[in-house]
């Protein structure tokens, strides 16, 4: 599927959409390049969940979790480490049932849950964004 958004708040608001497909256990790979809106995406994911802290790009601190109204969102950033998950224990929070994690910069292939991978990508003043069909390993 493929969404173009003009504004932040259109971005915002197709990730919204697309969350109302998601579940407990679910991970979410985001790509594209620095500042193509990764981050503004996960928001829109956050507000679908009904997490009502800001979320900010976990960058420096490599995941944050946000407590929603039924699930938690577990959003993690692979930009500055290697493509073993278990690194640092990452690993553990995929597929958990209590929340989606959503992981910015992931060049795995190896995650054992229902794996959406969306891509990012600057289109003239706005964004494309295009969301996979789920696949499960």
């Amino acid at each position: 599927m493929e969404i173009f958004a003009q504004t932040r708040e259109e971005t915002i608001a197709a990730a919204e959409r697309f969350a109302e497909n998601l579940r407990g256990g679910d991970v979410v790979l985001l790509s594209g390049e620095l500042g193509a809106g990764k981050t503004t995406f996960t928001k829109g994911i956050a507000l679908a969940l009904g997490v009502k802290e800001q979320v900010t790009s976990p960058t420096f601190t490599i995941i944050k979790e946000y407590r929603g109204e039924n699930l938690y969102l577990y959003h993690m950033d692979m930009y500055r480490l290697s493509d073993d998950l278990s690194e640092l224990g990452l690993e553990e929070y995929l597929g958990k049932a209590d929340g989606i994690s959503v992981i910015e910069w992931c060049r795995t292939e190896d995650i054992h849950a229902r794996v959406f991978d969306v891509r990012l990508e600057y289109h003239g003043e706005g964004r494309k964004i295009t969301i996979s069909d789920p696949r499960i390993q």
